[in-house]
């Protein structure tokens, strides 16, 4: 039976590319793994691998095609005793062009460093998400939410937008600097339309100089203006520690009180797909070491906005931690006039009685998906979403777990001197009676993060062991 190529992605959030260059004719015999075609963004080139041995039957997408899908098939591969009549109708090829796609029913969506979604000028909704979609839950309401307010189907993408945009209509002192924010509009399209709204002067592009434009904006806080810095992954900003944990954290100490950095550090962090050792590391709980900073790690779309708008507000200098992986999952989010969250206040996403289970980011996506499973083994178990890793809410975590009587903490990071184990450390000093089980910890693997998609999978946690964990301490092994 033919086999069909498809269009592979470069990343989770990759949804086009164009078609580079073909390096095999049809009728050339190819072995599994030969490289067959070259495909490309604006920002990276990889080569198509054939996925088994044959001929190649028909190539479908012409090279120098701009605006495939990801998913369409571009080629066909026969295998053994079969021929180009076997190829079956439903084999078609992509649009020719992006704007072919668009008069097709599809939607225009350009790529952020290696894929992203489409302006919302662009189109009149959002565009499928490459990525799994967020599991439906039911949240608790923050309180501040009065009820019957319309809920809105978010992005987190288009909520840390909306945040930025709503509070640079507020504050002419806020602006926004970073690598590709104005002209790119965002590596990973989140500064989507705030150069043409806000110009030039206040959505700055920058050189790849992470040392450089972090001092720019720390000086521009010091000075009085609200700046928030973009790392296009916060693996780069490792560049810029300096000036976030030396000049930003410890300003207002040094100086008495009378001189502060109310500045905010943004962009993803954390594991994304098969970037490797060197771009995927989490920082939650490094910048937690240190006194003079807050660092914000939110899950869902609401708390992306609320969040990002009170740290844009702060007096403080913020860490805010965001994830590749979660930009394209929808979320509710309120439509309020102005809709800002407490930072330090975690958030009790599910109420139980068994078992607390504390998250944050995209640790929490193992852990809803777990405490669905442990609710059909009879396990109700108290699910919270920290939202916050400094200030910690070690109320919420201890009242819960006075409650429950067991604690289960998960996280992508690595283990040793993890935010979970402070955690535990805190929980067995000040709620010590009440643990009717040892406290486990989940995280990420003690290895840097490989590359092949096999080995990452295996260095991330994941959720068979949030439920082995939670059996575990409820003693239902």
């Amino acid at each position: 039976m033919p086999i069909e190529i498809l269009m592979p992605a470069l990343s989770p959030t990759m949804e086009e590319g164009n078609v580079s260059k073909w390096l095999k004719n049809e009728g050339d015999k190819v072995a599994a793994g030969d490289v067959i075609a070259e495909i490309e963004t604006d920002k990276a080139t990889m080569e198509v691998e054939a996925v088994d041995e044959g001929t190649l039957g028909k190539i479908l997408v012409a090279e120098g095609t701009e605006g495939v899908k990801v998913n369409t098939p571009i080629a066909v591969l026969l295998q053994d005793g079969e021929s180009a009549a076997d190829i079956g109708k439903e084999a078609k090829a992509a649009p020719a062009s992006t704007q072919d796609a668009i008069s097709d029913g599809g939607q225009r969506t350009d790529a952020a460093e290696e894929g992203s979604k489409s302006a919302p000028q662009d189109a009149g909704e959002a565009p499928k998400a490459s990525v799994p979609a967020a599991p439906a839950m039911k949240a608790a309401a923050d309180p501040d939410i009065p009820a019957g307010t319309e809920m809105v189907s978010t992005t987190v993408r288009e909520a840390l937008r909306d945040a930025m945009a709503e509070e640079m209509r507020r504050d002419d002192d806020v602006f926004v600097m970073g690598e590709e924010v104005a002209e790119y509009q965002g590596a990973y399209k989140i500064t989507q339309g705030l150069l043409q709204e806000f110009g030039a002067r206040r959505v700055v592009d920058t050189p790849i100089t992470e040392h450089g434009f972090a001092g720019v904006g720390v000086g521009a806080a010091m000075a009085g203006l609200r700046p928030i810095v973009e790392f296009m992954t916060f693996n780069f900003a490792m560049q810029a520690i300096d000036q976030i944990i030396n000049s930003a954290a410890k300003t207002l100490y040094m100086s008495g009180g009378q001189m502060g950095a109310p500045i905010v550090f943004r962009g993803p962090n954390g594991a994304a797909a098969r970037v490797a050792a060197q771009h995927s590391q989490c920082y939650a709980a490094w910048y937690s070491h240190i006194p003079g900073l807050k660092v914000v790690m939110p899950y869902t779309a609401a708390d992306a906005k609320g969040l990002l708008k009170a740290a844009i507000r702060d007096a403080n200098p913020v860490i805010f931690l965001e994830n590749e992986i979660l930009y394209g999952q929808s979320f509710d989010v309120p439509k309020m006039d102005d809709f800002v969250l407490p930072i330090g206040k975690a958030r009790i996403h599910k109420s139980g009685k068994d078992v607390t289970i504390v998250s944050f980011g995209i640790g929490m996506t193992y852990t809803v998906k777990a405490e669905a499973e442990l609710r059909g083994m009879g396990i109700d178990a108290e699910v919270i979403d920290l939202r916050t890793i400094r200030p910690l809410d070690f109320d919420t975590i201890i009242a819960s777990v006075k409650k429950t009587n067991r604690l289960v903490v998960v996280e992508e990071g690595f283990p040793q001197s993890s935010v979970g184990d402070h955690i535990a450390n805190q929980v067995s000093q000040r709620a010590f009676d009440f643990l009717d089980a040892p406290v486990i910890t989940i995280a990420g693997k003690d290895v840097p993060m490989p590359y092949a998609a096999n080995l990452e999978k295996l260095a991330l946690p994941n959720v068979a062991e949030v439920i082995e964990a939670v059996k575990a301490v409820t003693y239902r092994g």
